[in-house]
Formats: structure tokens, C-alpha cells, sequence
């Protein structure tokens, strides 16, 4: 474990009203007293700020005007002493405090490793670290209140529950190997065992279920918006971001490229994407917008397949239900406003179980049944982000899906009648697996891998 004292900017780069310098480690407080101006840092009471001046102590010359927070061990955020320099937010002050803190003995912190050190030292566990990293990255609120479920340690109360649940079958297989004379002790039977193993397979089922809603509530959901030229696309997105992002032209193929935007949709978090018409050409700069396109299909979560009210349904869109078959699909019928060409019955025909929305997009007319079937597609209705635990890295989902299948290994045995310490292997491996998640029983190489993926400073 690391006992030296690290120090690191833990605001966003760039002009502000504010910006902070964060030390932690067992010479925090008296590395930042050393350069400090005002108060004796040494003697204040811990989780308090002060205002002063940061002096470089080889030239006495003034480098900032500070408050400085002073946080002692164990009540902070790495149960080290912790102290935060709050300093104007341009770019040269803050480096220039940094740079002294370091003059002074502290050490660059690595990417995360605020959080590292925190997860070292028993104050959070590795899920709950993770977290922290979600919370940074949330784009909607129901994303961020996942987070801090999950920070808050709900995901890691119900692991540590089920460890603890296959802990006492272990335990009672041991107590019958160990002592297989005593009388008063219940015998662990393969029925006995299947029943209090049953009830964990099932809690992992559960928490499965919920992995693909918790993805796109980390992730987003990736969103293409395809369709010919000239059928809405751009103003389909502009729509829905509420901006004008892409161009609007009544030519067919502006849009040459791949536009990408995120948008927050009834909470979901949809990562937007407006392509070029699809369609033949011999434009040589729309040919590679049109590749491009293709490319985004095969890679997207959802299709926004659209289709202009004014024209009838050609090859070219036969030629795009066939390229989406087998995806999830929301066919948008656009420029209801002008007088209906297309055939609605061929349209059901070819869009199959898909959902239809019409909209108008110039008169700003069905965006909301488009967000309510987008919502319905992915989450039967509305988000729960109350009581539900959602499972939503893709780590833990990989450690779950492990520890299923090696617990019904287990299961699989009993059923056959396997002696009760060859199962014990299985149950074993479940148990230490569910460990992996919350950092109980992880290796060193992962932990650095983790925390190398966090942001400086934090």
C-alpha cells in the first residue's frame, strides 16, 4: 500500500471561477502549511477551510491567493489527511499550485488514484469504486441515480449477502467432513444443498435480467437514424436535441457524414446518430458518407427507420427493412403534413411487428409517441431506479454470468448424486467469483487496470 502523499488537479481543465489542487497522504497537512500563508494548518480543526496565501517558500514570492481545506484520517474520502487548495480557475494559477505542491514533496497522483486509495483502505469496495467513475459519466438523471445506488453500496450489500449465503453450505460441508461423528450437527445433503443453493442461482438470475437496461444506462443507447435522402433524418435529429445540429436543405444528400450526438430521451440516454441517405450515387464524397452509414447499422442498438408520408415505398426502402432484419426497429413515418402517398397497408406488410410513429417534424407533431415507444422497446415503460439494482458494468455482468454457470455445474451435480466434496469445488468457485465484483477476491494486475481508466485527480 502506498504511504507517500500524492497531489493532483481534481477540476475539469480550463477558465473558471475556481479551481482545486487536492493533497492526500500522511504529510498532506503539513507539506500545505509549509507553503501557507494564514493559519497554522498544523493546529486548525479538521473539516474546516481557511483563507490565506500560498508563498514559495525559496523566494517567499506570492503564488496564490487560497482557501484551503484541511480533512483529517480516517473521516475523509481515502481515510487519509486530505487537504484541498481552492484557487482561481485559469489555467496558469492552477498549474502554478500544483507545481508547487510538488516542489514541496508530493508526488503527481496517477489517474484514479484517489479512488485507489480509497478502495485500500476499507472505505469503499471495488464496486462501489467503480461507481464513482459511472457517476462522472452519467448523461441522464436516472443513469446518475444507478450510480449512486450502486456507490451508495446496494450492489455490493446484496454480493456480499449471497457470499455469505453459499459461506454457510461451505461451512456445514466442512463441519460434516471434519466431524462426521457428531450427532447434533444436520448433515449437508445434495437436497439440502440444492435448496439453499437454489435461492442464490436465482438473486444472480434477477440481477442478469436487469444487465441490458443497466448497459444502456451507463453506456447510452446507440441510435441510427437511417433512411433515403430527403425523408427528415437531420430534422428528426434536431428534434430530438433540441438544437440544430445538422443541416436542413430540401437537397437531397446533404448530409456527407456521420453526426453524432447525445440526447436524453425520457431517461435514457441515446447516443444519436444522423447518416447520410442511403441510397446510390456516384458522388464520390456521399459514396463514403453512405459506407459510413452502413457501417453505423451493423454497430447501433436501435433503428430509426424513416420514411417520407409524401412519396410511396420504393426498392430503396425494401432494400433498408431488409438490411435492419432481426434488430430493434421504430419506423417513423415523417411529413405527415403533406398529402399521404405512401401505401399503409404495404408498410405493415414490410415492417412486420415493428412499431409505426408518424410525426411531422416541421409542425413539431409526434416526438413524444416516438420517445414513449423508444422507452417501451427497452424498459416496458418507465425506468425504476428506486428500489431496483441494476447491473450495468459489463465486468460484473462477465463475474455473474461465471459464477451462474459454475453454480449450476454445481447444482447439475448434486442432481446426479456427485459426492458432496466434489460439488463443494463448484460452490467454491461461485463464492469466490461473487468476490471478484466487490474486490474481496481480486488480483492486484486488475485493481491498477481499473483505476488506470479514471480520470486525473480523481
Amino acid at each position: 500500500m502506498e504511504t507517500d502523499t500524492i497531489s493532483a488537479i481534481s477540476t475539469p481543465v480550463g477558465e473558471g471561477a475556481i479551481a482545486i489542487v487536492r493533497l492526500s497522504g500522511p504529510e498532506a497537512v503539513s507539506l500545505a502549511n509549509g507553503m501557507f500563508k494564514g493559519k497554522d494548518l498544523n493546529e486548525v480543526d479538521t473539516h474546516t477551510i481557511h483563507y490565506g496565501k500560498l508563498l514559495d517558500p525559496k523566494t517567499n514570492e506570492m503564488v496564490e491567493e487560497v482557501m484551503v481545506s484541511v480533512m483529517r484520517a480516517p473521516k475523509t474520502f481515502t481515510r487519509e489527511d486530505i487537504v484541498e487548495i481552492n484557487c482561481h480557475g485559469g489555467l496558469v494559477s492552477v498549474n502554478r499550485v500544483l507545481e508547487l505542491t510538488l516542489s514541496q514533496g508530493a508526488r503527481l497522483a496517477e489517474p484514479g488514484e484517489f479512488t485507489k486509495r480509497a478502495f485500500l483502505n476499507g472505505r469503499i469496495d471495488l464496486s462501489q469504486a467503480e461507481a464513482v467513475m459511472d457517476l462522472i459519466r452519467a448523461k441522464t438523471d436516472r443513469a446518475m441515480n444507478v450510480a449512486l445506488k450502486q456507490m451508495d453500496g446496494r450492489l455490493s450489500h446484496l454480493i456480499q449477502k449471497l457470499r455469505q449465503e453459499l459461506l454457510e453450505v461451505l461451512a456445514q460441508v466442512e463441519v460434516n467432513i471434519d466431524y462426521p461423528e457428531y450427532d447434533d450437527v444436520e448433515e449437508m445433503t445434495n437436497e439440502l444443498m440444492i435448496q439453499n443453493t437454489r435461492q442464490v442461482h436465482q438473486e444472480i438470475e434477477r440481477l442478469l435480467r436487469t444487465a441490458k437496461q443497466g448497459k444502456i444506462l451507463r453506456e447510452g443507447l446507440g441510435t441510427a437514424i437511417v433512411g433515403r435522402p430527403n425523408v427528415g433524418k437531420s430534422s428528426l435529429m434536431n428534434a430530438l436535441v433540441h438544437e440544430n445540429k445538422a443541416i436542413v436543405t430540401e437537397v437531397p444528400g446533404t448530409t456527407r457524414d456521420v453526426i453524432e450526438e447525445y440526447v436524453n430521451v425520457r431517461g435514457v440516454p441515446l447516443r444519436l446518430i444522423d447518416t447520410a441517405g442511403i441510397r446510390e450515387t456516384e458522388d464520390l464524397v456521399e459514396k463514403i458518407g453512405v459506407e459510413k452509414s452502413r457501417q453505423v447499422l451493423q454497430e447501433a442498438d436501435l433503428i430509426l427507420l424513416v420514411l417520407n408520408n409524401g412519396d410511396t415505398i420504393t426498392q430503396e426502402d425494401k432494400k433498408l427493412f431488409e438490411a435492419v432484419e432481426g434488430m430493434d426497429v421504430i419506423v417513423i413515418v415523417n411529413k405527415t403534413d403533406l398529402p399521404q402517398q405512401i401505401d399503409m397497408d404495404e408498410l405493415r406488410e414490410v415492417a412486420g411487428d415493428h412499431p409505426i410513429v408518424s410525426t411531422s417534424l416541421i409542425e413539431e407533431q409526434g416526438i413524444d409517441q416516438l420517445e414513449s415507444s423508444i422507452s417501451d422497446i427497452f424498459f416496458e415503460g418507465d425506468i425504476d431506479t428506486g428500489d431496483m439494482t441494476y447491473l450495468s458494468n459489463v465486468r460484473h455482468v462477465q463475474l455473474l454470468n461465471q459464477a451462474k454457470e459454475t453454480l449450476e455445474d454445481a447444482m447439475d451435480g448434486m442432481n446426479a448424486g456427485m459426492p458432496i466434496d466434489m460439488v463443494q469445488i463448484d460452490v467454491t468457485r461461485t463464492w469466490e467469483l461473487l468476490g471478484e465484483i466487490v474486490g474481496d477476491t481480486v488480483q492486484e494486475s486488475l485493481i491498477d487496470q481499473l483505476f488506470s481508466q479514471f480520470c486525473l485527480g480523481k
